[in-house]
């Protein structure tokens, strides 16, 4: 599942709640990715968005284990596949 994230380049992913959020209301994003350890406040709003737009959510167990997948150094909330 996270080796998607693993194998593609800035241009095909996005990192980020505010983000992801945008690649969803612009309809770009092709699947998310949200943290099971991520304050529910702030990824519940990306996951009804998701239901809205039906887009498939995907989730993993920590915000460092998203984040080391997207390639950043620190842990994420949320990420994207785009379209």
């Amino acid at each position: 599942m996270l080796s998607e994230l693993k194998g593609r380049s800035s241009e095909q992913r996005v990192v980020g709640v505010k983000q992801t959020k945008r690649a969803l209301l612009d309809g770009n994003a092709a699947q998310v990715f949200l943290a099971g350890d991520a304050d529910p406040r702030v990824i519940e709003p990306v996951a009804r968005l998701c239901e809205e737009k039906g887009v498939p959510v995907a989730r993993t167990a920590s915000m460092k284990e998203l984040g080391a997948a997207c390639g950043i150094a620190v842990g994420s909330a949320a990420a994207a596949l785009l379209r």
